[in-house]
């Protein structure tokens, strides 16, 4: 059975690609997650968040001009280039390292530095990048059209300076899903990722605090996922990665009958070891044995939504018909 596919314009041995996460930013485990079947892979995000907080720690300032004066900008630049200079040397040892396609992966929130980590990235010799812009729009200030330019300003300054393949992960905060996706595919990027699993908030009724909650996902997590890689495959000009919830080789052969391009996994990797990996390629050759599939171009986008379609389950928001049937 062949699983080769070909994602971003890149050549992959595999559909099944491991998602940017913590283990993906030591070079040992992705070597292990390319022997156990991993089609590529996508680093450990760049958060700007992050370098902005190693030069607080390092400066040891809240308000560091104070006491810095003006030698703060050149501090800060230089403990910025130290912090990145280290997830750099990452990046160029993954690429001696596998053969296998490295995606790289950033998160910024200052428009200027999304172009500044993007050329970097590509310095270092990535396949490809996949811009982490999941927005939540929590300011009631914030329209959709705010969060639609922003996202078309960030795209079309990377396009003109980037060379490499650029590819969006999105949340699902959006008033208009459809349209936003397939406005995004029409800007001349090569995929898009649905979802980011965002961080999800819980309560300490005993400190009576706001917390984090499980950053993991669960099986029960792939239903939004399959549902808009369904709706949206035939209407979109570019790449669908889809992410959160797969488990299985069977909910990798979900999303690649509903429309996918590939399938990211993060979780259950954390949860039951990298070798999960050869498990949900070999299951997925079984299935496609099973079914007289030689190539994934057979089956792919099978089940996803024509776009003259108006009656598909995976446009049903009520159970009204369900109901009928059990009562």
């Amino acid at each position: 059975m062949d699983t080769k596919t070909k994602y971003l314009g890149l050549e992959l041995k595999s559909p099944i690609i491991v998602g940017s996460c913590g283990l993906t930013s030591d070079v040992d485990k992705m070597v292990q997650m390319e022997q156990a079947g991993a089609g590529a892979v996508v680093l450990k995000s760049v958060f700007e968040e992050q370098i902005i907080y190693d030069i607080k720690r390092n400066t040891h300032m809240v308000a560091p001009t104070d006491n810095y004066g003006d030698s703060y900008e050149y501090i800060a630049q230089h403990v910025a280039d130290d912090s990145l200079e280290k997830h750099f040397a990452m990046i160029r040892e993954a690429k001696r390292r596998l053969t296998i396609p490295v995606i790289g992966s950033i998160n910024c929130f200052s428009y200027e530095n999304w172009l500044t980590y993007a050329m970097k990235f590509q310095e270092c010799g990535c396949d490809a990048l996949e811009l982490n812009m999941a927005i939540l729009p929590y300011e009631t200030s914030m329209s959709s059209d705010d969060v639609e330019r922003t996202f078309s300003q960030i795209i079309n300054t990377l396009r003109k300076s980037v060379s490499i393949p650029i590819s969006i992960k999105v949340g699902t905060y959006f008033t208009d899903m459809a349209k936003q996706m397939q406005q995004l595919s029409w800007m001349g990027i090569q995929g898009v990722t649905m979802f980011n699993k965002s961080v999800q908030v819980d309560v300490d009724i005993e400190s009576e605090t706001l917390k984090n909650a499980t950053y993991l996902s669960t099986p029960e997590d792939i239903y939004n996922t399959l549902r808009w890689v369904a709706i949206l495959a035939k209407k979109m000009r570019c790449d669908i990665s889809a992410s959160t919830g797969v488990y299985t080789s069977d909910d990798v052969v979900k999303m690649l009958l509903s429309g996918a391009t590939t399938v990211q996994v993060v979780s259950c990797l954390y949860k039951n070891g990298i070798d999960t990996l050869k498990e949900l390629n070999s299951g997925l050759k079984a299935w496609m044995e099973k079914k007289g599939y030689d190539c994934i171009s057979n089956f792919r986008g099978k089940l996803a939504v024509q776009p003259t379609d108006k009656a598909s389950v995976a446009m049903r928001t009520q159970f009204m018909k369900y109901f009928a049937e059990i009562i």
